[in-house]
Parts: C-alpha cells; structure tokens; sequence
C-alpha cells in the first residue's frame, strides 16, 4: 500500500477538499483506496457522508486504544473507497500521545494490515503537532495543498523544515510526492504572481494542473459527497481528476483491483 499523507500547517488551503476528491478520484481509477481523516474536526468524514453516530471505531481508537485497521475503516458510498473517520475524541490525542510508547509510530504500527488496499490518502490537521507528525512518519510521500496566497511560501518553509527533521529522526524514506496550488483565481493578479514565484523556488516538485476556485466545491461537503459525484462536470472536479492522473504518474505501478 501506498501511503500519502496531506498536510500543510496553515488552515483553509483546500486540504480536506484534496483528499476527498482524490481519493474519490483514485477509485474511480480502480485504486482500492483508504483515507484516514486525522483531524479533529471530521471534516473528510462529514464530506464523505459518514454521520457522527456512525463513527463508533475512528482514528482515535486506531491510534490511542489499539484497534486494528479493519475495526476502524467503514465502506463509504463511494465504491472502493473506505474511509477511517474521526471525531472530536481526536481533539485530546496529541495530549495522550505526549506519553504514549512510540508516539510517533502509532498510526504506522496502526496500519500493518493493509493488504485490502493499494492506496491510503491521510488527512493530517492543520498543525506540526503529535497527529501530523504520525501521519508524515506513516506516509511514504506528502502532497502539500499549497493556497495562492502571499504567505504561502513562508509556511511551506517552515513544513519542509519539518519534512526534514521527520526524514533524519523518524522516516528517512518520506518523500514529496508533489506541491498543489489551490483557490487558484486567475481575475487575480496576486494569484498568478504566488504561483510563479513557488513554481521557480520548487520546479518540478509544483504539479502542473492549479484547482481553481470553485463554489461547487465548496458545496459539495453539505451533501455528503465529494466534488466528483456532486457535479463531475464542474472546474473543480475536473481539475481534481486531471490532478489525479498527474500524481498517478508520479507513483510506482501497483496492480489495480479488478
């Protein structure tokens, strides 16, 4: 299984949003696909449809009481594609973590019985605490939703930072898969600026497809399901799709499910 954690410290960039419809969009693709929604607030669960009352087993368990993988991951609408929910029990791990044994390993250990899946997209808090940390040491790559903004690059400093120190202490096999502007509007100047500057500081690490913004992404999450069911037609959800198609490229080659 592969594993992709998603994270940037700074809120609001479109991070939830990208897992969600990637992932949606990778078992569309055939992937059987997992996405372990690690942030407190339950945003990629409450976008994927999965009510409160139906989160009995959640990230919280997997990482703090031990349950196992298959305990925790439900079925979603979204053929192939599971999820691992959260609640706001979330909210207290980084204090239980902080004594915990292996604290940073625990979603890692947590994530051994994986043979059902080819692909697991993580969806890390807006944060450099204990459950992001988990996350990037349990992540074979990171994808970092980056909003075209003037202070993007300053946080993106501060993440890669971040990024090393995980390589060198814990996970010395982490790598970035790729960096994706989001909330990308062309009526603004501003915008085009940010993205030619982070696109000659980064290179080829920026993945060629921008998400724009979008009002049907935004809506999506109401409904509860991704851009990609709500309406696949929209700007938003093709570009997620031509987004997917980029990152698939840049993976090793996994058998599919049939």
């Amino acid at each position: 299984m592969i594993v992709i954690a998603i994270a940037n410290q700074k809120g609001g960039v479109g991070k939830t949003t990208t897992a969600i419809n990637l992932a949606t969009a990778f078992a569309a693709s055939g992937w059987r696909t997992l996405l372990i929604d690690l942030d407190p607030q339950g945003n990629a669960s409450t976008g994927l449809g999965i009510a409160r009352a139906d989160r009995e087993n959640s990230s919280f368990e997997l990482l703090i009481d031990g349950a196992s993988l298959s305990e925790c991951a439900r079925e979603t609408s979204i053929p192939l594609l599971d999820i691992v929910p959260a609640t706001v029990d979330l909210s207290g791990a980084e204090i239980e973590l902080v004594s915990a044994e292996n604290r940073t390993q625990r979603l890692r250990d947590g994530l051994t019985d994986h043979a059902k899946y080819d692909i697991a997209f993580i969806d890390c808090p807006p944060s450099l605490g204990l459950l992001t940390l988990n996350g990037l040491v349990a992540a074979d790559k990171l994808l970092v939703p980056l909003q075209c903004e003037f202070f993007a690059l300053e946080g993106l400093s501060q993440l890669l930072q971040t990024v090393e120190q995980v390589q060198q202490r814990f996970n010395e096999d982490l790598g970035i898969v790729g960096i994706t502007l989001t909330m990308f509007d062309r009526r603004n100047r501003l915008t085009d600026q940010v993205a030619e500057d982070v696109r000659e500081v980064l290179g080829d690490l920026v993945f060629d497809t921008v998400v724009p913004r979008n009002v049907r992404l935004s809506e999506a999450p109401s409904h509860g399901v991704p851009a990609l069911v709500y309406d696949h037609n929209c700007a938003g959800s093709r570009a997620y799709m031509d987004l997917a198609r980029e990152l698939i490229d840049r993976l090793p080659k996994r058998r599919k499910a049939a």
